[in-house]
C-alpha cells in the first residue's frame, strides 16, 4: 500500500478510534520525519550605459551621428530576449510645444540605423541590420518589433550575425546605432527649430522556464 493511501487509511483511523474512545485517553506509538525546502528567485539585472547617449544641436538634413552603448545584465538569471521601448516627446528648442502633426513629421525624418555588433560602421551600407525612423519605431509594439527582428535573422540580445550571445550573468554586449535627418530632397524648412527628446526603454525577458 502507497504512503499516500496509508496516511488516509490513518486519518480515516484515528478518526473512528476518537469516536470510540469518547471522551478517554489512550497510548500509541508514533514517529514523526520533517522536511524542509526552499526556494529562491533569481533576479533579472539589465542596465544600459550610458543612460544618455545622444546629444546633438543644430542638425539639418543628411546630418547623422554614429552612437554606441552597452547593454549589461547584471543579474543572475540569463536574458532571452530584449524588447525596446520607444517614446519621445517634441518641442521647439525654447521648449514650447508643437502641433502633433509637425511632431510626427519630424519623428518620421529622423531614421535610426541599428548597425552589426561587430565594430562596423556603415560603408556603402555594409553592416545595416534594420533601419526605422522614431515614428515607425514609436509606432510599433515591442514584440511586433521582436518579431520583425527574429524574422531578419537576428534578435534578443545581441545583433551578430544572427546568434544570440552575451545573455548570461555579468555579461555585456556593444550596440552601434546610426541616428539620421533624412534629406527628402524637398524643402524641409516647417522641420527648423524643433527639439525631440527620445526615451528608448530596454525590457529584459528571462529564459523559458524549465525542470530544476
Amino acid at each position: 500500500m502507497g504512503i499516500k493511501q496509508k496516511l488516509g487509511l490513518g486519518v480515516a483511523s484515528a478518526v473512528l478510534g476518537v469516536s470510540l474512545i469518547g471522551g478517554g485517553t489512550y497510548a500509541y506509538f508514533s514517529d514523526t520525519a520533517v522536511q524542509t525546502n526552499t526556494f529562491a528567485s533569481g533576479t533579472l539585472d539589465l542596465s544600459v550605459d550610458p543612460t544618455v547617449n545622444v546629444q546633438v544641436a543644430n542638425l539639418k538634413p543628411g546630418d547623422w551621428t554614429d552612437e554606441t552603448f552597452k547593454l549589461k545584465n547584471e543579474g543572475t538569471l540569463d536574458i532571452k530576449k530584449v524588447k525596446l521601448h520607444t517614446a519621445y516627446t517634441v518641442t521647439k528648442n525654447d521648449g514650447s510645444s508643437v502641433a502633433n502633426a509637425l511632431a510626427n513629421e519630424y519623428a518620421d525624418a529622423l531614421e535610426v540605423v541599428f548597425l552589426t555588433n561587430t565594430g562596423e560602421y556603415i560603408l556603402d551600407g555594409n553592416g545595416v541590420i534594420y533601419k526605422k525612423s522614431l515614428l515607425e519605431l514609436r509606432d510599433m509594439t515591442p514584440d511586433e518589433l521582436a518579431k520583425e527582428w527574429e524574422r531578419l535573422g537576428f534578435l534578443n540580445w545581441a545583433l551578430v550575425d544572427g546568434i544570440k550571445a552575451g545573455t548570461g550573468p555579468n555579461s555585456t554586449d556593444n550596440f552601434y546605432v546610426k541616428f539620421k535627418f533624412k534629406d527628402s530632397g524637398a524643402p524641409q524648412n516647417e522641420l527648423q527649430d524643433l527639439k525631440l527628446n527620445l526615451q528608448w526603454t530596454f525590457e529584459g525577458i528571462q529564459e523559458d522556464g524549465e525542470e530544476r
